[in-house]
């Protein structure tokens, strides 16, 4: 068996940079679909699709999980209220955990809320599973 070492700016299985796919949930979170936003981003409609079902089949546990990362690194967090889906709170709470990290540690302020998720979750993101042993939290 062989192991690869990933950047931070990768997701496990994705070609595309994690800033790149974070932008497309990101965008789904506030309404448009796979083709808008495909367009938008110059990706072929089906790799978006993919994105945004795959994301979508893990959202309430990437919620839960990025709310835990929000409340326990943030100096004083504020939890994000409820959105109008279960994916648009998802995306809430990865960029809320992005914001608790960088109250607490500023020079993560610099990188975008995608990068950060990539790093917490381990590359996972997007990852056909989240086995909850492997996400250390302590990592950043």
């Amino acid at each position: 068996m062989s192991h690869v070492l990933l950047p931070v700016i990768a997701l496990v299985r994705r070609a595309d940079l994690a800033e790149v796919i974070g932008s497309a949930l990101a965008a789904k979170a506030a309404g448009p679909g796979a083709r808008v936003i495909a367009e938008r981003l110059g990706r072929p409609v089906e790799r978006v699709r993919g994105w945004l079902r795959r994301f979508a089949s893990w959202a309430e546990w990437v919620r839960r999980f990025f709310a835990v990362v929000l409340v326990d690194a943030g100096v004083d967090p504020a939890v994000p209220g409820p959105a109008r889906t279960v994916f648009a709170d998802a995306v809430s709470a990865v960029v809320g955990a992005w914001w608790s990290v960088a109250s607490r540690w500023p020079r993560v302020g610099e990188v975008s809320p995608w990068l950060v998720a990539c790093a917490v979750s381990g590359g996972i993101l997007l990852a056909p599973s989240w086995p909850s042993e492997t996400i250390n939290t302590s990592r950043l």
